[in-house]
């Protein structure tokens, strides 16, 4: 009953999403190689469960990527493209990700099969719905395709798209408000801070030279026995987004009653516990993992409708680092 439930919640919030979002109207569409490449989104799914079974912290890096290649230039594949004699300066010299060569694993895959078809762009989209549907327990759902692959990538873009981790909670609700985002999104898309990594650096202003008195005590100490004091010695260490769970490699609600707890990293978190009106939708999303599995679905295909190229804009990339010659 309970998985019926599941699966009937996740199914109704997307397609409402679709009805609701810019995903369909910008172009994109369920099923969009079901003529030009029939197997894309199993090969996808299949290459995808085995990188995340050989490591499984590769599921959080799938579902970063895809939030990050659409809140710099829209979901284009920017994220991707190497630096090069004509633009030396790409996005992914702004920021620390991981996770390319297995971006260009899973493309070659899907090349072998169908080349010259299926987009970088929509293979980060189907990686980040598979990563919920492995490492989340999610139902699968759809998530709508025909992204083309753009030819352009900033280093600067980075910083005026990226929320940052410090950021305000009106300055969150802007910078997704500018992605078409609103309030709910932000609060929803942020459960995804339930798995994967962050470095010590992004968390040091919380717990130096005093613990953040929003922080619990004891989760602050725990974290300082990790990070070291700033311009020390100590480096810049990896912590578990989520050191509270038994698995920190699973999508799950958990975040929200890390939250409630005061055991949870970034400034940008504790923030949505500012306003009455998030701090409820925290709240709500803590007390129902079935609803808000529902909601972070349609959220993720609503995102995926971010400033997409389709049609004759862009192109489909050959090799994901590199726009066709």
């Amino acid at each position: 009953m309970a998985m019926a439930r599941c699966n009937l919640v996740v199914l109704l919030l997307v397609a409402a999403a679709l009805m609701s979002s810019a995903s369909l109207t910008a172009g994109l569409q369920n099923g969009f190689y079901g003529s030009s490449c029939p197997q894309a989104e199993a090969i996808v799914r299949n290459v995808t469960e085995a990188i995340i079974t050989k490591d499984r912290t590769m599921g959080a890096v799938f579902t970063r990527l895809f939030f990050h290649d659409c809140f710099v230039r829209g979901c284009d594949a920017s994220i991707l493209l190497d630096p090069s004699s004509s633009n030396p300066s790409v996005e992914k010299k702004a920021i620390a990700l991981r996770g390319y060569d297995a971006v260009n694993t899973i493309k070659t895959a899907v090349e072998k099969t169908c080349p010259g078809v299926v987009s970088c762009a929509d293979i980060l989209a189907f990686a980040a719905r598979d990563t919920a549907v492995i490492q989340g327990g999610f139902p699968s759902f759809a998530m709508p395709s025909g992204r083309r692959d753009g030819f352009i990538s900033k280093f600067f873009d980075v910083f005026q798209g990226i929320p940052s981790p410090v950021m305000q909670l009106k300055d969150l609700v802007a910078n997704f408000a500018a992605k078409g985002l609103n309030s709910d999104d932000l609060v929803v898309l942020s459960g995804a801070h339930s798995f994967g990594q962050a470095h010590c650096s992004f968390v040091n202003g919380r717990l130096y030279p005093t613990i953040d008195p929003t922080m619990n005590a004891t989760y602050g100490a725990a974290l300082q026995a990790v990070c070291p004091p700033p311009n020390t010695d100590g480096g810049d260490p990896p912590l578990n987004n989520n050191r509270v769970a038994t698995d920190p490699n699973m999508l799950s609600n958990q975040y929200y009653s890390n939250m409630l707890t005061g055991q949870v990293l970034f400034v940008s978190d504790q923030q949505l516990l500012t306003s009455t009106d998030t701090a409820a939708r925290v709240a709500n999303n803590s007390a129902d993992p079935v609803a808000w599995m529902g909601k972070f679905a349609a959220a993720l295909v609503k995102m995926g409708g971010i400033q997409v190229l389709t049609g004759t804009n862009g192109q489909v990339r050959r090799y994901c680092n590199a726009v066709n010659s």
